[in-house]
C-alpha cells in the first residue's frame, strides 16, 4: 500500500509541477527582451527607445510573475513528495557503530572501484572529473598532472547509458586488460587500452540495441578460439539469432527487401555460416532449416518457440557481456554495484541485530563472518557457506574446508586438531590417512 501511494505521489509530482514550464517562461522573457533590443537597434531613435522600454515593462512583469508562480508550484510539490517519501520508507531502528570505519584505510581501493564502475557504465566524463579531483594534490615533479579522458567520437554520450542493470556490458579489444592497467595510481585509468576497451563495448552494444548483430558476430568470430576453449556457444547463438532475424523478413526486421533478406536471405546466410557449427549444434541447425516449411504460419508450428525472439536480443546482450568480461578477467557485473546493492539489502538486518545486542549489553565479537543470515538474491551468492561438522564453526579464508580421500569434508583447523603427528583418522568412517593428502576445496 505504501508503495502504491508513493507511486501516486510521484505521478502527481511529475504531472502537476514541471520545471519545463519555468524554462518556457524564461524563454518567453528572453524573446521579449531580444525583440525589444532588435527594435531599438533598427530604429536608432531615442523616442522609439523610450517608448519600446515603456511598453516592455508590463509584459516582462507579467512573465516574471508567471515564472515565480510556476517555481512555487515546483517547490511545493517537491516538499510534499519529500514528506511522502519519508513516510513511505521504514525508519531504521537503532544505529550502527561509528567509532570505527573498517574501510578508512582503503580509500585508494574504493576510488579504484568507483572509477572502474564509471568507466564500465560509459560515464567517461564523470570518471575523468572524479580522477582529477581525487588526485588533486600539490604538484610535484614525480606526479604528472592528470589529463582528460578521451571521449571517442563514436561513443554515445553519458546520458544515453544509465543502466541499473543494469547488466553491465563489455565488448571487444585487441589489448587485454591486466593488473598493470589497474594499479593504485588513478592516473593509470587514463590508459588508452582501458578506455578503448570500454568505448568498443558501447559501440557493439549500441548496435545490438538497434538489432544489428553483425559487429557482435564479428567480435565473437575474432575471439572464437578463446570462446570455444571456455565451452561458450556465443558465436552460434548470435548467428542463430541473425538467421531468425532475416527469416522474419522486411516487415519485421525493417531491412531492405532484397534477396539477402527474408526466407531466401536466411537460407543463404545459413549456407555461408552454419557449416562450422555442425559438429556441436547439428540438431538446432536442422530445426531452423525445417522451419522453412512453416514459414507462412510459424506461430502455429512446432517451431514457434524457437522463432519467438521477444527477449532474444536482451539475452544475447547479457551473454555477450558475460563472455567479454570473462576474456578480460573482469566480472560480468560491476563489483561496486554488487557491493552497494548487497550492503543496502543487508543493512536493515545489521541495524536490527546491533540494536538488540546493545539492549542486552552484549557485543558482536565474531570475526570474518556475520552472526545472522543475510537475505540476498541468488544472483549475489557467489559461494556456499560451509560449517565444519566437527567444530560447528563456519570456515574462513584462514580456515578453509578440506576434503579427505574418503570424501568427508572438515575445516582445516579441525583436521589438524584430530591428527596425531602427520596422520589422522576420519571422525565419520574407519578411513585413515596422511594430513598432506587432504585437499583444500572451494565451494
Amino acid at each position: 500500500m505504501a508503495f502504491l501511494q508513493l507511486q501516486k505521489d510521484l505521478e502527481k509530482l511529475t504531472g502537476s509541477a514541471k520545471l519545463s514550464d519555468a524554462v518556457q517562461d524564461v524563454d518567453k522573457v528572453i524573446d521579449l527582451l531580444t525583440a525589444a533590443r532588435e527594435k531599438v537597434a533598427s530604429a536608432n531613435n531615442p523616442h522609439t527607445t523610450n517608448l519600446t522600454l515603456a511598453k516592455l515593462q508590463n509584459p516582462i512583469k507579467e512573465q516574471l510573475d508567471v515564472l515565480n508562480s510556476n517555481l512555487r508550484h515546483v517547490y511545493k510539490a517537491q516538499n510534499e513528495f519529500n514528506k511522502a517519501l519519508k513516510n513511505a520508507l521504514p525508519k531504521a531502528q537503532g544505529t550502527l557503530p561509528t567509532e570505527h570505519d573498517p574501510m578508512e584505510s582503503h580509500s585508494t581501493l574504493i576510488n579504484r572501484a568507483i572509477v572502474m564502475h564509471l568507466l564500465r557504465e560509459g560515464q567517461f566524463g564523470v570518471a575523468s572529473t572524479f580522477i582529477n579531483e581525487a588526485q588533486q594534490q600539490p604538484e610535484s615533479p614525480q606526479r604528472p598532472r592528470p589529463t582528460q579522458i578521451r571521449q571517442p567520437e563514436s561513443q554515445p554520450s553519458d546520458s544515453e547509458f544509465h543502466p541499473v542493470m543494469s547488466p553491465e556490458y563489455l565488448p571487444p579489444t585487441d589489448a587485454i586488460i591486466t593488473d598493470a592497467d589497474i594499479p593504485s595510481d588513478l592516473t593509470a585509468f587514463h590508459s588508452q587500452a582501458l578506455q578503448s576497451s570500454f568505448a568498443d563495448m558501447y559501440s557493439i552494444l549500441s548496435a545490438l540495441k538497434a538489432h544489428n548483430l553483425l559487429p557482435a558476430i564479428s567480435w565473437a568470430r575474432e575471439n572464437c578460439v578463446e570462446l570455444e576453449a571456455r565451452g561458450s556457444n556465443l558465436e552460434f547463438e548470435l548467428c542463430k539469432l541473425q538467421f531468425i532475424w532475416l527469416f522474419k523478413g522486411p516487415e519485421i526486421n525493417g531491412l531492405p527487401n532484397t534477396s539477402e533478406n527474408g526466407v531466401q536471405g536466411a537460407l543463404q546466410y545459413a549456407r555461408e555460416n552454419f557449416g562450422r557449427f555442425q559438429h556441436r549444434h547439428l540438431r538446432e541447425i536442422r530445426q531452423l532449416s525445417a522451419a522453412i516449411v512453416y514459414s507462412r504460419n510459424l506461430a502455429d508450428s512446432p517451431y514457434s518457440s524457437i522463432f519467438d525472439i521477444s527477449a532474444a536480443f536482451d539475452e544475447v546482450s547479457a551473454s555477450f557481456t558475460r563472455e567479454f568480461c570473462s576474456l578480460l578477467g573482469l566480472s560480468a557485473e560491476s563489483p561496486l554495484y554488487v557491493a552497494a546493492t548487497a550492503g543496502a539489502l543487508a543493512l536493515p538486518q545489521l541495524v536490527k541485530y546491533n540494536s538488540k545486542t546493545k539492549a542486552k549489553g552484549t557485543e558482536w565479537t565474531t570475526a570474518n563472518e556475520l552472526a545472522f543470515e543475510t537475505p540476498l538474491p541468488r544472483s549475489m551468492m557467489y559461494h556456499s557457506i560451509f560449517v565444519c561438522p566437527v567444530s560447528k564453526e563456519q570456515t574462513t579464508e584462514s580456515n578453509p574446508p578440506v576434503i579427505l580421500p574418503c570424501g568427508h569434508v572438515l575445516a582445516k583447523e579441525s583436521l589438524h586438531r584430530l591428527a596425531k603427528g602427520s596422520r589422522y583418522k576420519c571422525p565419520y568412517c574407519p578411513s585413515e590417512g596422511a594430513v598432506k593428502d587432504a585437499k583444500e576445496i572451494i565451494l
